[in-house]
């Protein structure tokens, strides 16, 4: 059982004992430590909106966080079925206090967690975060009288106010989408992808769509994570159905993964890269993305005039940083689009439309001829798992020491920069591994660095 405390939120697994798993325990404890500090930061009758994806345990997680906020004094409304960016949008929309989403994103389904909002609807700051697990430590809930409790609402507009916000953008072309009849398959790992997005192509003209894995139950089938090795299937069936383009997403849908009509992957890394391309042809501006992220994103963003920057990972420091650069356009390498028009989160249904309309405008037939116009670069990603005993920051500092004649950052974990590649070490904060990434102009290459840097902490180790 594993229970992950983090200024971002809470995931673990689900079953066990209190504070080793996601218990119901666990899950009352910090919904009351997060409504606690909302309402010492605000005043009067407070509002929070929640979704879900289609986990298994989302329902109990569900009916345990709407009680608590209730019991709180906290009026709850319920997205139900949603996905993270519905949640976002919907935030502010209905001007509530926060919003907490019930998802473990990309982690296999007998995890789930609880994404924490503040009142614009985007992820909570470190510093809030810090101040929240405090009062969790401390168990400084007060919980309200009888004539005081919250009040609940279910709410399922928001499936076609999100879809109509995206509609109006000015960088949205329907017109443009209906004219090149693209036949599109999708694989929604039977989460809530699976209502999102066909919905989102029906309002964008897409008639034809081959729908994989689109019940929302909760039994993934395959791992969730949108990476290739998983994407087996969608890439059969494009090429035995004549799909223009395939569409995969996570099972909260903030990650978008392209997959072209030859079968071949668009590259999580190029979906963030080719959605800027069209960006920033039409808006002139900066963009940025975290220190994980390829290389690719600078050179696309200096081609069109802009100035590129590189964040923390994590998306509430990717956020921080687009604000203040003025980025028209951000996100983070592993498919997630941020797009300011729209709102302050990863957005793969805006990430969707943004791409058919840059491809339906493009001078190129074919997604894979789209793709073969951006610089080539190749990441390897890689992780190694942690067992409590191992002292991560001082392995972390060594490599640092090791490597102190070349250029290194270590503003998060440590980036270790070569002349032609990199490599990104750091602690995951969300699953208990450490995570390799590094980047080079050919796979092999990639693989090779990233291969001696694994064996380097393993002796370290």
């Amino acid at each position: 059982m594993t229970l992950i405390k983090s200024i971002s939120g809470i995931r673990g697994t689900i079953g066990g004992k209190p504070n080793e798993g996601l218990s119901p325990v666990d899950i009352v404890r910090f919904t009351s430590a997060y409504g606690t500090w909302l309402q010492q930061n605000n005043s009067g009758k407070l509002t929070v909106v929640i979704g879900r994806d289609a986990r298994i345990s989302g329902e109990m997680v569900s009916n345990i966080v709407v009680g608590t906020l209730q019991g709180l004094g906290i009026n709850v409304i319920d997205l139900g079925f949603s996905t993270t960016p519905t949640v976002e949008v919907a935030v502010p929309m209905e001007k509530a206090d926060g919003g907490i989403i019930l998802t473990a994103s990309h982690n296999p389904k007998q995890w789930n967690a609880l994404k924490l909002l503040n009142s614009k609807g985007e992820f909570i700051s470190g510093e809030d975060g810090t101040k929240l697990l405090a009062i969790a430590e401390a168990n400084a809930f007060n919980y309200a009288d009888v004539d005081d409790l919250g009040s609940y609402t279910q709410n399922d507009t928001y499936l076609e106010k999100h879809i109509q916000s995206i509609l109006d953008m000015d960088l949205v072309d329907v017109d443009a989408i209906k004219r090149k009849n693209f036949k599109v398959a999708i694989d929604c790992v039977n989460s809530t992808g699976g209502i999102f997005l066909p919905a989102l192509l029906k309002a964008l003209g897409v008639t034809n769509i081959i729908e994989l894995y689109c019940e929302p139950n909760g039994e993934f089938p395959h791992n969730p994570e949108p990476l290739p090795e998983n994407l087996t299937e969608i890439s059969k069936q494009i090429k035995e159905q004549g799909a223009d383009v395939g569409f995969v997403v996570d099972p909260d849908v903030d990650r978008l993964c392209m997959v072209c009509e030859n079968g071949d992957m668009f590259g999580e890394e190029y979906t963030l890269v080719a959605i800027a391309d069209y960006v920033l042809k039409h808006t002139k501006g900066n963009t940025v993305s975290n220190l994980s992220s390829t290389r690719a994103l600078r050179d696309v963003t200096e081609k069109n005039g802009g100035e590129y920057f590189a964040s923390s990972v994590g998306e509430v420091n990717v956020v921080n940083m687009m604000k203040d650069k003025n980025a028209v356009i951000g996100g983070e390498g592993n498919g997630g689009v941020i797009y300011p028009e729209s709102h302050y989160g990863r957005d793969a249904l805006v990430g969707i439309a943004l791409f058919l309309t840059h491809f339906a405008k493009s001078e190129y037939d074919t997604c894979s001829e789209l793709r073969a116009s951006y610089p080539d670069y190749y990441i390897s990603k890689n992780k190694i798992q942690l067992t409590p005993e191992i002292d991560v920051d001082n392995i972390l500092l060594k490599m640092k020491e090791k490597y102190s004649n070349e250029d290194v950052n270590d503003i998060d974990g440590v980036k270790i920069n070569f002349e032609s590649e990199w490599v990104h070490l750091r602690k995951s904060n969300t699953e208990p591994i450490i995570r390799i990434y590094s980047e080079s102009k050919s796979m092999v290459s990639a693989n090779d660095l990233a291969n001696k840097i694994i064996e380097e902490i393993k002796e370290l180790i």
